[in-house]
């Protein structure tokens, strides 16, 4: 019996404001800031305090609501959600859910088997709740530490429709959702850091069938691992279950990462439980229609429109444009390398020394674009530089890996060096001839048949050149040498 998975992700997102949702407090490193130090009436839930909505937070989350082709709402309402914990001091969270501040929204994903459209159900605001340590002493007792620093933090939940079918297909997904996110500059969308994160509702049903079966909702995935293990033990548990003509429970599930399975926390809820009414500290929301024209304008060019430009444009395929424009930074960098090389380079020779030496030194350091210590003029500079031949393309990207990790320019790491490439013909034969005059053994050998020792002649060459020399002219010299030898 064939089962097809069905699959909506909500997606919480930190929105990158200077202070909270409803308050004044700042928004804290919790790594490196004091428990509690970000906290304030307002935010801990005290008597008799008025909540006041962050501006900044209602424009981030228009800007991804526009690039998600979402209808916006002229008006929206906060609602109190009503549920206890014990890091949610009000005992409510300030939400949005039958009237929230988008709808209706699409996101185009590319699958191998061509491009599918994802649903938006909707886009809203809400605060996020505070963060408990849970700690077992030597004794045996057990207690719990609440840090209200992120109590109140702006949230932006993104809901989809359940279009997914597949771990596959929800990773593009995730992932595309997550760059946009990024490329609007609404969330720095660090995971490590909790920025995203995500609950999948998974259900099965039989393949063919238009009817939903019973689905379960995974809390709090904090990284595409998680989600993609987490999603894929469910369907599996599921399947095992309607196999044995067991039914699924509705529950919501967390996920044990060092176990590897989902775990009941409690039974689902559905809306009614919540208790959802208006805030009545807050007024409705409204969006005007000339700020909405506005942010609408100073979006900026979104993932999805850049990969189809950088290909239209610079003629780069399909792989190399997606690793360019995973990053907005990182394309805007490209662009900038290419405009300072001025023409004198060819643009898929600029594209290939970023989306190959650069990307893999900042995935080896884990720095970002912004950080690395080469500017875009620098790189160019490198590059021409191999080019016309001043150096060879080995010496090329250890001269790079030198101005990443120095700041060094090109010109002062060769000069030290004497990195030059050489390519001044009677140099060249000189160093050949030195080459197998040492190395009388292999010469005979090569002689006698064993031709693959030309490589390792060139290498020895290489070698006692320091790498300097233009390997063209000197596999050319090597083969003259050789020749003249077997006459």
């Amino acid at each position: 019996m064939k089962y097809e998975a069905v699959i909506g992700l909500e997606v919480h997102a930190e929105l990158q404001t200077r202070s909270k949702m409803f308050c004044a407090c700042p928004i804290v490193d919790a790594a490196s800031s004091q428990p509690n130090s970000a906290v304030c009436p307002v935010c801990a839930g005290l008597p008799g305090v008025l909540p006041v909505v962050n501006k900044g937070a209602v424009e981030l989350g228009l800007r991804v609501a526009l690039a998600l082709e979402c209808q916006i709402a002229h008006t929206s309402l906060f609602a109190r959600k009503n549920y206890f914990y014990p890091d949610l001091p009000k005992g409510y969270q300030i939400s949005q859910y039958e009237y929230p501040l988008a709808q209706h929204g699409r996101l185009a994903i590319d699958t191998p088997g061509g491009e599918k459209i994802v649903r938006i159900r909707r886009v809203h605001l809400e605060e996020d709740t505070g963060k408990l340590t849970h700690v077992r002493e030597q004794s045996g007792e057990d207690y719990s530490l609440v840090d209200l620093n992120r109590a109140g933090v702006p949230l932006l939940e993104i809901v989809s429709e359940p279009d997914l079918h597949s771990i596959e297909e929800t990773r593009l997904y995730a992932k595309s959702l997550r760059t946009i996110l990024r490329y609007a500059g609404a969330s720095s969308g660090d995971m490590e850091k909790g920025a995203v994160r995500f609950e999948a509702n998974v259900s099965l049903r039989l393949t063919g069938s238009q009817e939903l079966g019973t689905r379960v909702e995974i809390k709090n995935l904090n990284s595409f691992r998680a989600m993609e293990r987490a999603i894929a033990f469910e369907i599996d548990r599921q399947t095992e279950r309607l196999e044995r003509g067991e039914l699924v429970d509705q529950e919501t599930l967390g996920w044990s990462e060092t176990d590897g399975c989902t775990y009941s926390q409690r039974s689902k809820e559905e809306a009614h439980d919540y208790r959802y009414f208006p805030e009545p500290d807050l007024p409705p929301l409204v969006v005007e229609s000339e700020w909405l024209e506005q942010i609408k304008a100073e979006l900026p060019e979104l993932p999805r429109e850049k990969q189809l430009r950088l290909q239209r444009e610079y003629g780069l395929t399909t792989s190399v444009v997606k690793i360019l424009s995973a990053e907005r930074a990182l394309a805007n960098y490209f662009e900038q390398t290419v405009r300072a090389s001025e023409g004198k380079v060819p643009v898929k020779t600029v594209a290939n020394w970023i989306s190959g030496e650069l990307f893999a030194w900042l995935n080896q350091s884990g720095q970002s674009i912004e950080q690395i210590r080469v500017t875009p003029e620098a790189l160019a500079g490198l590059i021409a530089r191999s080019a016309v031949r001043e150096i060879n393309l080995k010496t090329a990207k250890t001269v790079l890996a030198q101005m990443l990790q120095t700041g060094q320019s090109a010109g002062e790491i060769i000069q030290a060096g004497g990195l030059q490439q050489v390519s001044d013909a009677k140099t060249i034969s000189g160093l050949v001839k030195n080459t197998l005059n040492e190395n009388a053994a292999q010469i005979e050998n090569y002689l006698a048949g064993k031709t693959t020792l030309f490589e390792w002649f060139f290498g020895q060459a290489m070698r006692a050149s320091r790498g300097a020399a233009d390997p063209q002219v000197l596999r050319e010299e090597l083969e003259r040498q050789l020749a003249a030898l077997k006459r």
